[in-house]
């Protein structure tokens, strides 16, 4: 008879293969990521913007509707028309009291481009927002 040596069991696993893989993945993903960042060119309105940072104190929300007419609102508050040089002075005095308060834009989606930066501006530069914010909806409804 013969004597067999039993061998025992390796559990272990190649991950060898999977290295290979992951390499391959690394590699398409590095050409293909330029591909993907390109956007379509437009001819943006100039202006001095500068990005929201973010704050836990409720903002100051200046709207544009699609009539192109401006609304401030402060937290709830109800709101009516009134011209930019209005809503640049009520913004510059509620930041006197509050310098922290974040300051958004509310653009209507019919409303040109240009009056929504227009806005943004004129916060900045007259009212002395340190930084303006787009609100937007979520795509969820």
């Amino acid at each position: 008879m013969y004597n067999r040596v039993r061998r025992r069991k390796v559990a272990e696993i190649n991950v060898v293969p999977y290295i290979d893989v992951m390499l391959v993945l690394l590699i398409i993903f590095m050409v293909t990521a330029p591909l993907i960042t390109q956007g379509v060119k437009v001819e943006l309105p100039k202006a001095d913007a500068e990005p929201l940072s973010k704050d836990s104190k409720t903002p100051l929300v200046a709207s544009v509707d699609a009539d192109g007419q401006y609304y401030l609102a402060v937290g709830t508050s109800k709101n009516e028309p009134m011209s930019a040089e209005e809503v640049a002075t009520l913004v510059a005095a509620h930041l006197k009291v509050e310098p922290e308060t974040p300051v958004v834009v509310n653009g209507d989606g019919a409303v040109s481009y240009d009056a929504v930066i227009q806005l943004m501006v004129l916060l900045q530069q007259k009212a002395g927002v340190p930084s303006v914010g787009l609100m937007t909806d979520s795509l969820e409804k």
